[in-house]
């Protein structure tokens, strides 16, 4: 099991570090960035289970669109107006999240009960396999927090392209 506890103190402490490294691999733009981020992806998740942290469910909530809405609903049967008024909530920025922090739909064994049709930010998350990742260097500084493996991506990073 992941320690959370120790992992988020961790990441607090690195914050003023990896956003130090995420504004220089921005001036930058290394043309192999995408690739040393892939490989630090793999490396990362080939020894952390989300099972054993599910902390992103845990703490915060995607946002669901339209399209999520739909197909969440289906796969329940039930109207999405019903999923809207069960579970989700309108944020600050007009978005739709969940109403409640863990999501509703983790299981006390960390699976997801809507795996299969959950929200596309979830299939997305943590964003550290995605192309042109030097778009979202200021929001894995943030995830870092989060996640245990964002932060490994980050430290690499940081091993990667010292000066």
């Amino acid at each position: 099991m992941i320690d959370l506890k120790a992992h988020t103190e961790k990441a607090t402490l690195a914050q003023k570090k990896n956003r130090k490294i995420a504004a220089a691999l921005l001036k930058k733009k290394p043309k192999n960035l995408d690739s040393v981020v892939s490989e630090l992806y793999h490396q990362a998740f080939s020894h952390i289970d989300c099972l054993d942290c599910a902390n992103c469910c845990k703490s915060i909530s995607p946002i669901v669109t339209d399209k999520d809405i739909q197909r969440i609903a289906k796969h329940l049967r039930m109207r999405p107006s019903e999923l809207v008024d069960a579970y989700l909530v309108l944020d600050k920025e007009h978005d739709y999240v969940f109403r409640q922090q863990p999501c509703p739909f983790l299981g006390d064994d960390n699976y997801c009960s809507i795996y299969d049709v959950r929200p596309k930010a979830c299939r997305e998350y943590p964003h550290t396999d995605r192309d042109k990742f030097y778009q979202l260097l200021n929001l894995s500084v943030k995830n870092t927090i989060i996640c245990p493996a964002v932060l490994e991506v980050l430290e690499g990073l940081e091993e990667q392209f010292k000066k």
